[in-house]
């Protein structure tokens, strides 16, 4: 069966193990490799989806960028504790564009 993960800040994710989401704390100080080196490991096992917060896509954006065009597992990004920083609305509008051909959902730079 496939599975859903959340990583991020335990602030900030604590709150999706209520939902039936595995959560997987990456705090400030564990270094940038180690985050992705798991989600990396979240990739590659039966996790469909991975909700990720924005400041931890924006330190891991180069592993994050590795799943960008496949199908399986969708890195999706979600506001951390701090609020929304619009690197998650970035990340789908550039999403939309190479999927097809143009902006056709946000109609602006």
């Amino acid at each position: 069966m496939y599975k859903a993960a959340v990583m991020g800040d335990w602030d900030s994710i604590y709150g999706f193990s209520a939902l039936g989401l595995d959560t997987f704390r990456v705090e400030a100080e564990d270094s940038d490799q180690e985050a992705a080196e798991l989600l990396k490991r979240l990739a590659h096992s039966n996790y469909e989806v991975i909700y990720i917060t924005e400041s931890l896509m924006k330190r891991i954006s180069d592993e994050v960028d590795r799943y960008r065009l496949q199908a399986s597992p969708a890195v999706i990004p979600i506001p951390g504790i701090s609020g929304n920083t619009g690197d998650g609305i970035r990340a789908v509008k550039k999403a939309v564009e190479q999927a097809v051909g143009s902006d056709i959902v946000f109609g602006k730079d």
